[in-house]
């Protein structure tokens, strides 16, 4: 009688759980408003039309599932990974056109891979602590998982019961065992390796009505809720929607973030995981295109390749996501029209049907300048865009002051960046990668990507004595965080943000402010950059810039290493960087031009006689030619508390056609300290005559000090911890 009350209580829970089909990535009603766009010319009917064409390229073939053997780049990956895009996209041609060979295509792949997955073992070309079965790295694993779950739930009702159970538990069940069992640490992690496969879970118990799958996938394997999806999106996000792993990444997890979390909102609405942390996903991904260049590529801090941009797969399907879930956003359209293609959802839909309708549309998303924090408090540092201009003409200047930002992080404690017109100016290297080339380590991250691309040698901020923040060592990193001390960029005249680190190094203390200065008769903003460093001992400061451009002229005389080059350094990624020049500066000012595309840009620098300067590029001991062949400029002091001045001017242009090349000379003339002490750091510019006086307080930054100085005889007061005047106007 016992035996008999569980196995009614069983069945009463399954048939609680059981559900409508499809639920996973639409639903009935949301395929009729599908169906209902493609009746109509326009985007929606054209993405229909090469879906279809990709999938029916396939319909009566033999489509091989080959027993795994290559890493990213090689046939049985490439294979694996098409075969699970193909199964996905068959499913929505048998949902919106109600023909069955599309249906039977997937269950003849699923049968296959139920008969393959009980059969692996680790893969053979496995070389991280979390190896894939089907794929080298369990990751794409849980890729597979997502997409062959959703087109499970689109051909339910096509399949019997008995072939329902056969793909459940041979194709599926060996991979969620294998992620909650043997990988339970990985799939456990606040990581964006979790996120996928925390997704893989969840849609798979969604699309096979297995409530366990989708408890450890909403929960974590122990059901605490310390891991799992919900802790993923309590975790990986700050308050405002900031990515703790950049914008690179954000691009990357954000799609299993929506699939799961709009499969949840069909399942489960009550649930209501798209308004988790007041709309944090929503944030995220607005917030993530904040974090993209006017070509739409995400910045490049962090682990990144600088190729993804935004009309990538993943922000497609976020965006007809979002627009499904949280209404209509004109201001995403300008995406949308750059993406050119749409999904086959509801959202997908009236994207199109909005684009179709629309008067125009702005050629560019609409940037701004903004801050983010953080940390899932919001309590970890965070990054300032500061922006002038408009369109074509954008100039974006990020300060990075974040945490590390996981296993992705690199070691850049107060790093810069700068974007113009489009173009990189002053770059973060990103990744060293090719990603999908099996001749290049297997399509993985290669060596020099911790070697040298995470060293911070590698991005815009100082070195102390050649030894990357932190020593290199990234859980002692992550354990930090630089501290903002100030920042406004609602003045389009003076945008200022002002940031210190005093544990990158145990006895430095970093302290950097940037501005984006619009001067109001120049056409382009000015950067103006302090950085402090402070400390009681003796020591080196290396301050890089990375810069992308061709040498034009520069104000110092330097010794070229034509014939015989050796490198700057022997660790810490310095053994990578060819030393192509060097110079010793002199007292006062000294200016480097280099060109950009039909731009010229100056950075101007405060030196004394003991500064010295070098020319670097990548190439050094990379025999595989791994790295590109990048340039820098590294400005060099050596002592104990030492400031660094340094203004970035764009000016001129540069016409090839015409062969005409117009200001091309900078327009600073001079740059003096005028205060540096504990209190102040006042620095005055001389611009054409003109003088730029920027002072900034060091102890008292609260928004309502006052403060006076008595500079070159004459008085300076103002209220708030910075302020600019030029040609004796205040900017503010």
């Amino acid at each position: 009688m016992k035996q008999y009350s569980i196995l009614v209580l069983v069945f009463l829970q399954t048939a609680l759980f059981a559900q409508q089909h499809p639920v996973a990535y639409f639903t009935k009603a949301d395929v009729a408003v599908v169906k209902n766009g493609l009746t109509k010319e326009g985007l929606l009917k054209t993405s229909f039309k090469d879906v279809k064409q990709s999938v029916d390229r396939w319909i009566g073939k033999d489509v091989d599932v080959p027993m795994p053997k290559n890493p990213a780049g090689g046939y049985t990956h490439e294979k694996h990974k098409a075969n699970y895009i193909l199964m996905f996209n068959s499913g929505l041609m048998y949902q919106l056109t109600g023909d069955t060979k599309y249906a039977l295509l997937v269950k003849n792949l699923l049968l296959k891979y139920a008969a393959l997955n009980p059969t692996l073992q680790n893969h053979p070309q496995a070389t991280s602590t979390s190896p894939g079965r089907i794929f080298w790295q369990a990751l794409n694993d849980a890729n597979w998982l997502v997409y062959t779950g959703l087109a499970f739930d689109c051909i339910y009702n096509y399949l019997t019961p008995i072939e329902r159970q056969l793909i459940a538990d041979g194709a599926f069940k060996p991979e969620v065992d294998f992620f909650t069992v043997n990988l339970k640490d990985w799939f456990n992690l606040i990581h964006n390796h979790a996120v996928w496969a925390c997704a893989g879970v969840g849609i798979v118990g969604i699309a096979t009505d297995n409530k366990q799958y989708l408890n450890m996938a909403l929960h974590g394997t122990s059901l605490d809720g310390k891991s799992g999806f919900l802790a993923n999106i309590d975790g990986l996000f700050s308050p405002d929607g900031y990515y703790t792993e950049g914008p690179y990444y954000v691009r990357y997890a954000i799609l299993p973030f929506y699939l799961f979390a709009n499969a949840l909102n069909n399942q489960q609405p009550s649930l209501k995981v798209f308004q988790r942390r007041n709309n944090v996903l929503q944030k995220a991904l607005v917030n993530g295109l904040q974090q993209t260049n006017l070509n739409g590529g995400f910045y490049s801090y962090n682990d990144a390749l600088k190729e993804k941009t935004f009309v990538s797969n993943e922000i497609v399907e976020a965006l007809s996501i979002a627009w499904k879930v949280y209404g209509a956003d004109i201001s995403l359209l300008p995406v949308a029209k750059q993406q050119n293609r749409v999904t086959l959802s509801k959202g997908g839909a009236t994207v199109a049907a909005m684009l179709a309708t629309a008067k125009s549309v702005a050629k560019f998303y609409t940037y701004k300048p903004i801050s983010f924090t953080d940390g899932a408090k919001g309590n970890e540092g965070g990054v300032s865009i500061l922006r002038a201009g408009i369109g074509a003409q954008l100039t974006s200047l990020i300060y990075k002051y974040t945490s590390h930002g996981l296993s992705h992080g690199h070691f850049d404690k107060l790093n810069i960046n700068l974007y113009d017109g489009g173009n990189e100016i002053l770059q973060d290297y990103g990744a060293a990668r090719f990603i999908g080339i099996e001749q290049k380590y297997g399509g993985r991250y290669l060596p020099e990507s911790k070697n040298y691309a995470a060293q911070t040698i590698a991005h815009n901020t100082v070195v102390v004595d050649e030894t990357s923040h932190f020593n290199g060592k990234e859980e002692v990193s992550q354990m930090y965080h630089p501290e903002k001390l100030f920042s406004n960029s609602a003045n389009q005249k003076i945008q200022v943000v002002s940031a210190i680190d005093e544990k990158a190094y145990s006895n430095v203390t970093l302290h950097r402010t940037l501005w984006l200065l619009q001067l109001p008769d120049a056409e382009k903003p000015l950067t103006v950059d302090f950085f402090r460093l402070l400390s009681s001992k003796q020591h080196q400061y290396d301050l890089p810039f990375q810069y992308l451009g061709t040498v034009i002229n520069t104000s110092f005389k330097y010794q070229a290493f034509t014939n015989n080059q050796t490198t700057l350094g022997t660790k810490n990624g310095y053994q990578f960087l060819w030393k192509e020049a060097s110079a010793k500066a002199s007292n006062g000012l000294t200016q480097f031009t280099f060109l950009n595309n039909s731009a010229y840009y100056t950075i101007s620098s405060y030196t004394d006689d003991s500064t010295n300067l070098y020319f670097t590029r990548l190439g050094a001991n990379d025999p595989n030619f791994n790295l590109r062949r990048d340039p820098a400029y590294i400005i060099r002091k050596k002592g104990t508390n030492q400031t660094f001045v340094n203004v970035v001017e764009i000016h001129g242009k540069y016409d090839t056609n015409n062969e005409v090349s117009v200001s091309a000379y900078p327009k600073i003339e001079a740059i003096t300290i005028l205060r540096d002490d504990a209190d102040y750091l006042v620095a005055q510019i001389k611009i054409n005559g003109k003088l730029l006086l920027v002072a900034q307080a060091n102890k008292n930054v609260a928004i309502n000090a006052a403060h006076a100085l008595k500079l070159n005889g004459s008085n300076v007061h103002w209220i708030g911890p910075y302020t600019a005047i030029y040609n004796n106007q205040n900017l503010q």
